[in-house]
């Protein structure tokens, strides 16, 4: 499964790359994968958030048309220096719940390097999925970790956060 992919971080620089970036993904069969090839592709997308300095990273951003996330909070917002707190890999999420409370803050994705805008996103939701084991799991997220559940549940449902996000700059690189 992971040696049919592409290393990288798919891209909308990429037109190939930008049709399954934007559409809704597949869910996720648990049938057609083994044990050790749902804990490769885990691995896997750890790896790959961790080494691009990400804080959750889709199955479509890595070429997968499936429904699967990987999210974990780094050390302080902003800090690429390493994560803390659990680590969640949930596969079909849905969103059961989003408070009506809503936060405004700046977003960037791996998907749309170099560039950041400021969307609005629940202050607390409820997401509802499954684990690697295919057990129904229940998650209450509230704050930075509700903002990285919303960012990529969007990104398996096609949507990227420049789709709503206003004041886009692009951050020139050092």
């Amino acid at each position: 499964m992971i040696s049919d992919i592409n290393k990288k971080i798919w891209t909308v620089e990429n037109k190939n790359n930008q049709k399954l970036l934007r559409k809704r993904l597949a869910d996720f069969d648990f049938s057609k994968y083994s044990k050790k090839e749902i804990n490769e592709l885990i691995k896997f997308m750890r790896k790959m958030m961790a080494e691009n300095g990400g804080v959750g990273l889709a199955a479509n951003q890595i070429g997968f048309n499936f429904r699967v996330f990987v999210a974990q909070l780094p050390e302080k917002k902003g800090e690429e220096r390493g994560y803390v707190g659990k680590f969640y890999a949930v596969f079909n999420p849905e969103i059961i719940s989003l408070s009506e409370e809503k936060i405004n803050d700046r977003e960037g994705c791996l998907s749309i390097p170099g560039f950041y805008g400021e969307i609005e996103r629940s202050k607390k939701m409820e997401i509802g999925g499954f684990d690697k084991n295919q057990r129904p799991v229940k998650i209450k997220a509230g704050g930075f970790l509700a903002r990285i559940f919303q960012h990529e549940i969007d990104h398996l449902n096609g949507k990227l956060y420049i789709d709503s996000a206003k004041n886009v700059f692009k951050v020139e690189k050092e």
